[in-house]
Order: C-alpha cells, then structure tokens, then sequence
C-alpha cells in the first residue's frame, strides 16, 4: 500500500537497510505548535491507522471471491461509449494474442489466456475501488491467492508497464503480450472511431501507449510484424472502418512516436523516414538496425558524397520530369552509350543492386550500405564528364534513365530524398 499512502495522504515512507518496510513515516506542516508537533503526529497517525485498517478489511473482503468470479462483472464497465465494455476488449485482446504468441516460443497459450481474461477483474475489487493507483498490483496478489502461476500474477500486475519513461519495461512474454494486446487494442480502436490526440490534446493518453508499444518491441528485441497485428487490432473493433488506411495511418503514428523516442540517442528523425518511406518495413527491431547503418553510412565520405550525388540526380530529374511531363524509369538502352562513364555507372548501377539484395536477404544492413558506397566513384565520374541534357535526344533521354538508376538503386536501403544534403 506504499504507493497508495504516498498518493492518498503524501506520506513520506522508511525502509530498514535491507530494503523492508519500516514503520515509520514523516510528513510537513507549515505551522509552529506549542507541543512540538506532538498533536500533528497523532492526528497522522490516526488517519494512517484507519486507512490501513480500511485496507484490511479489503483485502479480508475481496478475497472471499476469486478474480475468474468476477469477470460477468466486466461487462457492466464502459471501456468507451463506442468501443463497448471491459469484456468486449478482453475478447479483443484474446485474438490479437493468439498472432503475437508464435513470435514467443517459451509462452504457453494456457497461461497468456488465463492473464488477459483476469487482467482486468481487479479493477470490480473493493480495495482498487478505494484505492484505483493499485490496479494491476491488487490484481496479482489475488491471482496468487486464487493459486494461479507466477507468470500469469505478474502479467496481470506488469501489463500496465513501462506506465512512462522514467519505468522499466517487463521482459517476461507473458507480460509483454498481454501489455501489447492492451495498448493495441486501445489505439485500433480510438483510430477505428476517429477519436486520435491532436495538438497538446491527448485525453486516453494514446501517445503514452504508442510509447509502451515501442518499447516493449525495441527494449525486448522482439521481431514482431506491426502492420498484420494492427490490421487485425482494427478489424476485431467490428466497426466497418477501412482497416488498411488506418492501419497505415496509425503505424505512421507509431512513426512519429519512435521519432520522439530516438531524439535523446542523437539519431535524427530523416533517417526513419528515409526507411519508413520505403513503405516495406513494420518490424521495429529490423527498422533501428537499418537506421542505424543509414546514419554511420551517411556520416561517412562515400555516404555523404553519394547523398550529393543523389540530390543533384533528383534534381535533374525532378526538372526534366516536369518539362517532359513523364517520368525516367523504364530500362537503360546500352547500345545508345558513347562514353565509358555511362557504361561504368550503369554496369556498377546493376552490381551495387545485385549486392544490395543479397545483403539486406540476411539483414545485413552495414553491407547493404558497403554496396552504395561503390556507386560513389563511377556516379562522380558520370557528373564530371558527361553532358546529362545533350542534343540528341535519344542520348538524353538514356542519360535520364541512369539518372533515373541512381534513385531507383539507393531507393533498396533508403529513400535519400528524405535526407537533407
């Protein structure tokens, strides 16, 4: 009840040197007594003593009744006027396990099941209802007393976990299923409703549950798929929105949440959006890893110089393309060229493709980006000796299409437009 007495009567509490509750408490007045404060102790006291007393019997109370007999009483609590009651989400979230619990080989099913029908029963006890700061703590004791596993205890009591930055993350599967399956279903479905935070506004605390998604993914090492679970999140809503959309949309939330996240590690936002925007990538672990070789290539000589080298490619191409009203990507005529550079760059164009596929086939990201880097000489060498817009048309039109070459094969690892020169 530690937590309970801090919030309830701002107590400050005492541990005995081997971490244990001590019992002993301070608390600050702003007043001078002439018994040195000897009335103010005892009143405390007298406040403290009849709520732990209030506490007992709780705890006497509730226990008389086991969590899986509470569970009927979900149903007569609102979740949210639109998505229906506590049992409904409990129902939702048993489906969005059953996808996450292959991605968990020591989970057993029995014991995932049994975490998310109790996980909520806590909350219809008599002592969270006095005391709502202890749900999910309540909700493994009881657990423990009705003689179910560690693991489903402390599912039930871990579920709500990372509740911010400042706390630890479960690493338990069991709890860190049950935690994704309820923070999944809360986004679905206030994104199933067009109910989603906007400026400074965020009432459900929908960021703070993107948040937790995320680092129960990225803490945890956990190669989970996002969009598959979020498009089911959605259709188990049975709301007849257009799940794909949203799904898109939400994971984009989940984007922006990541941003956030990686801005105190230094790593700048350009570099997820430069992989996000390939429009492949919803497994969180695999994304950091490419950012991470993104920004180490990018900050080296040959990324740098390739990233100019992009720019300027974009650029010539963004121009023409408008001028010409189409757009430079169908293949490369290799009987039209007549300079070697043009040979060079499109035979190293199709070498840096072969090795970037075989590369990123055994997520070998640091390679994948190796194999930019060779573009590096044969792209500097095309700009500083051949004339892009020649007369000849045909010419022209060939020169555009390597440059067309140089976005499409950097376009494997990152989207280079997304990164500022």
């Amino acid at each position: 009840l530690t937590t309970a007495i801090r919030t309830h009567l701002k107590y400050f509490l005492f541990e005995t040197s081997s971490g244990d509750l001590a019992p002993y408490f301070a608390t600050v007045a702003n007043i001078t007594t002439k018994d040195q404060g000897r009335g103010i102790i005892i009143g405390n006291e007298r406040v403290l003593r009849a709520r732990l007393s209030d506490a007992c019997f709780f705890w006497d109370k509730d226990r008389e009744t086991t969590l899986a007999s509470r569970i009927p009483a979900l149903s007569e609590i609102t979740f949210h006027d639109k998505l229906g009651s506590l049992t409904g989400k409990v129902d939702r979230m048993q489906k969005l396990a059953i996808l996450l619990t292959p991605h968990f080989s020591k989970a057993k099913a029995s014991e995932i099941e049994n975490a998310i029908r109790l996980c909520k029963t806590d909350l219809v006890t008599q002592m969270v209802g006095e005391f709502p700061e202890l749900q999910g703590k309540m909700g493994q004791y009881y657990a423990l007393n009705d003689g179910e596993s560690d693991e489903v205890a402390e599912a039930i009591a871990n579920h709500y976990r990372p509740y911010g930055r400042g706390d630890t993350c479960p690493s338990k599967p069991v709890s860190i299923i049950v935690g994704l399956a309820d923070r999944l279903d809360t986004l679905a479905g206030f994104w199933a409703i067009d109910d989603k935070p906007t400026g400074s506004k965020d009432p459900y605390a929908l960021r703070r549950a993107a948040l937790g998604v995320i680092r129960l993914i990225v803490e945890n090492e956990l190669r989970v798929p996002l969009r598959p679970v979020v498009v089911a999140a959605l259709e188990a809503q049975d709301l007849n929105c257009e799940s794909v959309p949203v799904a898109h949309d939400l994971l984009n939330f989940f984007i922006d949440r990541l941003k956030v996240h990686l801005r105190e590690k230094g790593i700048r936002h350009e570099f997820i959006a430069a992989i996000f925007a390939l429009g492949d990538e919803d497994d969180l672990v695999r994304l950091l890893r490419r950012v991470d070789a993104l920004a180490e290539f990018v900050d080296s000589d040959d990324g740098g110089n390739l990233l100019v080298a992009f720019n300027r490619a974009a650029n010539i191409l963004k121009i023409e393309e408008k001028k010409d009203g189409r757009e430079f990507s169908a293949e490369i005529d290799v009987s039209v060229f007549v300079q070697d550079e043009e040979k060079e760059l499109a035979a190293a164009l199709v070498k840096a493709r072969e090795d970037t596929d075989a590369a990123l086939t055994r997520e070998d990201y640091v390679s994948a980006m190796h194999a930019m880097a060779a573009l590096r000489t044969p792209v500097d060498n095309f700009f500083n000796n051949v004339t892009v817009n020649a007369k000849d048309a045909t010419l022209r039109i060939n020169r555009l299409k390597l440059l067309s070459g140089i976005r499409q094969t950097t376009r494997a690892v990152a989207d280079f437009s997304q990164i500022g020169g």
